[in-house]
């Protein structure tokens, strides 16, 4: 039978420059469809869909097991459709190609994800239904980003963080030892060497070894049970600080490695980031700090980074101006004290005020403009341009 031949079905999206879209950016591409005979058909449908599900196991999920599931898109396009429902189309063998396009929604769409319980996922789906064989369809995925801009104001304070752990227990105690850790400011992106500055003080009797990593953690919320997958993605290593030593970290850097963003605004799939700075102490528990950090999409500008530090190094720079500065400063000189009527009034002439304006600067505020007439000062000079000889001094005498 003719019409039962197979056809070939396939989706191609044109690229977006970022290699993702954004909410309200447009999803253009083409249907292409190969045919060997000539068949007739009833529709070419489009459904562009995006959801997030999460489910107990990391195994798809069914009806049979619990799940949550958050949809974020759904559109449909007849991209093929004859005029009546009982009507057929009849296409020609050979190559068809059927263009597409269609607007993502202009609210936050959650980031593209995929995990260990749980996805993210936007895709197209092109299905072609004909009479005499059954629906074929092909699916083509695309993804999606949720832009976060690491110049936010929040995302561009300094994290500080500070503890204190005593070695040992009950009476054989070695001593205590303390780490406080800094980051310059809780945004970065992928690529992004973070500069960590650290104190280390090690007042007890073992050998430690400062480590730093970052921590990616998914979270997973499925009808009221969290499920949570905790894995490291980079990490540093120090030298060994001896007992009754201390180290420092002047902005050693740790390189962020190609990760997801930060996923916050998905209410059943969590992705956040901590930087864990730590001591690793033979025979003890760690001692750990967890510095939260955010992964952005939107790097962080010179601009802004530049203003921070010179609006850091202003504060500490001039903090020495307050002390000088007199409590009350004394008023300027009045200008009739400095300038005598007769000077003013040889140098600068009258103008009238015209008769009709009602208000003192109802005319254009150029016009109210002197021209500047005061010859400039002398330059400075160490030598006498008009040298006096001593000889040629004559006695001044005053009369009272």
């Amino acid at each position: 039978m003719a019409g039962a031949a197979p056809a070939g079905l396939s989706v191609a999206l044109a690229e977006p420059p970022g290699g993702a879209f954004g909410a309200g950016e447009t999803v253009s591409g083409r249907v292409g469809l190969q045919l060997p005979a000539p068949a007739p058909l009833r529709a070419l449908r489009l459904r562009a869909s995006g959801r997030a599900w999460a489910a107990c196991s990391d195994a798809p999920p069914d009806a049979a097991r619990p799940r949550a599931l958050v949809p974020y898109l759904d559109l449909r396009q007849d991209l093929l459709r004859p005029a009546g429902e009982e009507d057929l189309i009849l296409l020609e063998a050979g190559k068809h190609e059927f263009p597409f396009s269609f607007q993502l929604p202009q609210q936050p769409l959650a980031t593209s994800f995929a995990g260990k319980y749980g996805r993210i996922q936007y895709c197209v789906t092109a299905t072609l239904e004909r009479p005499v064989a059954p629906s074929q369809s092909v699916k083509r995925e695309f993804q999606v980003i949720n832009h976060v801009d690491v110049n936010s104001p929040a995302l561009l304070t300094p994290v500080i963080r500070s503890q204190e752990k005593m070695v040992g227990c009950w009476l054989f105690t070695s001593g205590p030892v303390s780490l406080s850790a800094k980051i310059e400011r809780k945004g970065y992106c992928n690529g992004e060497a973070i500069p960590i500055y650290a104190e280390i003080e090690n007042c007890s009797s073992r050998l430690i070894v400062p480590k730093a990593a970052i921590f990616q953690t998914q979270t997973y919320l499925v009808s009221g049970k969290t499920k949570t997958v905790r894995q490291m993605v980079a990490n540093v290593r120090g030298n060994h600080v001896a007992s009754g030593s201390t180290d420092t970290w002047n902005g050693k850097t740790l390189k962020i490695p190609p990760v997801s963003p930060s996923i916050l605004d998905c209410c059943i799939i969590r992705v956040e980031y901590s930087l864990a700075v730590y001591l690793h102490i033979p025979g003890a528990k760690k001692l750990m700090l967890e510095l939260p950090l955010v992964i952005g999409t939107i790097p962080c500008t010179a601009f802004s980074s530049r203003n921070s530090s010179l609006a850091s190094q202003f504060g500490m720079d001039m903090s020495w101006l307050a002390l000088t500065m007199p409590e009350h400063p004394e008023a300027p000189p009045n200008y009739a004290d400095v300038v005598s009527e007769e000077e003013f009034s040889r140098h600068v002439p009258a103008y009238p005020q015209p008769s009709d304006c009602e208000e003192p600067l109802c005319c254009p505020m150029f016009a109210y403009i002197q021209e500047f007439r005061f010859q400039p000062p002398p330059l400075y000079s160490e030598v006498d341009p008009h040298p006096v000889e001593v000889e040629d001094r004559q006695p001044v005498s005053f009369m009272i």
